[in-house]
């Protein structure tokens, strides 16, 4: 093994928790994702556990081991627009050094926002967008029974009270301004 290589392994294993997902792929906040994945792809072979596995240096392959994982870690959150846009304005923000790393409380948060926005089960998804679309006709009846059904499948989701609400203000603007059939 080169001795190089280990000292600069060494350094890196100890310097990594302070650096953010671009800087271990080597790679601007700007770069396309053809650029991650080549990034992604030199690094993980460069450092990647198979190779150091046969040796006898225990320390070597623990530093290697934690190096590959922040890689790996880097290209799953980079290659994710959604979550490569939170990060990024993460690790710009003012909290900087607390926001390195894309914790499971971090992608637990994004992907209940996810949910929030469109539904935890396909069903209420569906009467969503159903609501949506009926909304943006301005078919306030048909978006009410569609929010309706969308509550039924996820009762405690607050954007589609809210929508529902918004949905009930329309139908009671138009039912009072209009005209009566009798």
């Amino acid at each position: 093994m080169d001795p190089q290589f280990e000292i600069e392994c060494q350094i890196l294993a100890q310097s990594i928790d302070g650096m953010d997902y671009y800087q271990i792929l080597k790679i601007a906040q700007g770069a396309t994702g053809g650029e991650i994945k080549r990034a992604y792809y030199q690094e993980s072979r460069a450092f990647h556990p198979d190779k150091f596995y046969h040796l006898p240096d225990d320390d070597l392959k623990l530093n290697v081991h934690k190096i590959y994982k922040r890689i790996t870690e880097a290209y799953t959150i980079l290659r994710d627009a959604e979550a490569r846009a939170k990060y990024t304005a993460d690790i710009n923000g003012p909290e900087r050094a607390s926001k390195l790393r894309y914790t499971e409380a971090s992608e637990a948060e994004l992907k209940k926002a996810k949910e929030e926005e469109t539904g935890k089960t396909p069903q209420a998804r569906q009467c969503y967008r159903e609501a949506t679309l009926a909304m943006q006709q301005k078919r306030w009846q048909h978006a009410e029974r569609q929010l309706n059904m969308a509550l039924m499948y996820e009762p405690g989701n607050t954007l589609f009270k809210e929508k529902l609400e918004e949905v009930r203000k329309n139908l009671k603007g138009s039912s009072s301004g209009g005209f009566s059939i009798r």
